[in-house]
């Protein structure tokens, strides 16, 4: 199933795409959280759609989509998870996965606006495989990991580089801010991809092309970011871990691009969607 949440931000209603259709699912009567994945909500999602068949309304394409996954408990991030993304930044490829957060009031809808934050003057972008925990994870093995796993979205990991490079401390500072975390447009579970370490993925600024990656140059596969991550911390069911970005990003440019209001990001990844976020200044509508 492909599951999106739409209406207006903070009251968005559950709903599914079944053959490009989007359909509203509120009947069913709970949301895409974690209590919905923890106690097996995509099965019964499952059968609900097969019941209602020929009887679920339809959604108009054009409304609104907030992130697919109503706000989880953490979104765990990994730096440095591509070669050439390490490379271009000059930076060591890691030994073992870096983490970093971005906050939970980052998340917003896949074409939502991307507010450059007070202060801002280099804000970057990055596309991600994100995905999303369905069951309770604490120190999980690799053979067992993606079980743990209910389905996969795309990210847009939105970065201000001199919050999180030029003022101290860790990198959570310049992750975390409001709007930085567009996902979606939907939740694909595993079924819906077929091969998760294959994935075309790309992002645009105005039209240009600036990444153009793939999900088999990731360093830490899916089963060992979520085996690793869950020997820290227990991960809960909804909880968010976007797995890293290919080369490609502002800060690696000669001279280094960051983006201005107006500017209009695109983005995608085979078999998960696409997604456009227009840059605002701060304190614009």
């Amino acid at each position: 199933m492909k599951l999106i949440r739409f209406g207006q931000a903070g009251q968005e209603k559950p709903g599914v795409i079944l053959q490009d259709t989007f359909y509203d699912v509120s009947g069913f009567g709970e949301e895409y959280n974690e209590q919905f994945f923890a106690t097996g909500g995509l099965a019964r999602l499952a059968n609900y759609v097969q019941e209602q068949e020929g009887k679920l309304p339809q959604v108009d394409p054009q409304t609104r989509l907030g992130s697919p996954v109503a706000r989880p408990s953490k979104i765990v991030c990994i730096g440095l998870n591509f070669a050439d993304h390490a490379r271009e930044t000059g930076a060591k490829h890691p030994e073992e996965p870096v983490i970093f957060f971005k906050a939970t009031t980052a998340l917003t809808g896949p074409n939502d606006h991307v507010m450059i934050p007070r202060g801002s003057e280099k804000t970057d972008w990055e596309v991600e495989l994100a995905l999303v925990i369905g069951q309770q994870a604490s120190y999980v093995s690799e053979a067992e990991a993606l079980d743990y796993v209910a389905g996969y979205c795309l990210h847009n990991d939105v970065s201000e580089r001199a919050f999180q490079l030029e003022r101290g401390g860790t990198w959570d500072k310049g992750k975390g801010c409001d709007t930085f975390a567009p996902l979606g447009p939907f939740l694909a579970t595993k079924e819906e991809i077929q091969d998760v370490n294959n994935l075309g993925m790309w992002l645009k600024v105005n039209g240009e092309l600036m990444q153009n990656g793939n999900t088999a140059d990731l360093i830490f596969k899916i089963p060992h970011l979520v085996s690793y991550v869950s020997q820290f911390m227990t991960l809960l069911p909804g909880d968010i871990i976007s797995t890293g970005t290919p080369a490609g990003v502002g800060l690696a440019l000669n001279p280094p691009r960051y983006l201005q209001p107006g500017d209009v990001v695109e983005l995608g990844i085979e078999g998960l969607g696409s997604s456009r976020q227009q840059v605002v200044a701060y304190g614009q509508d």
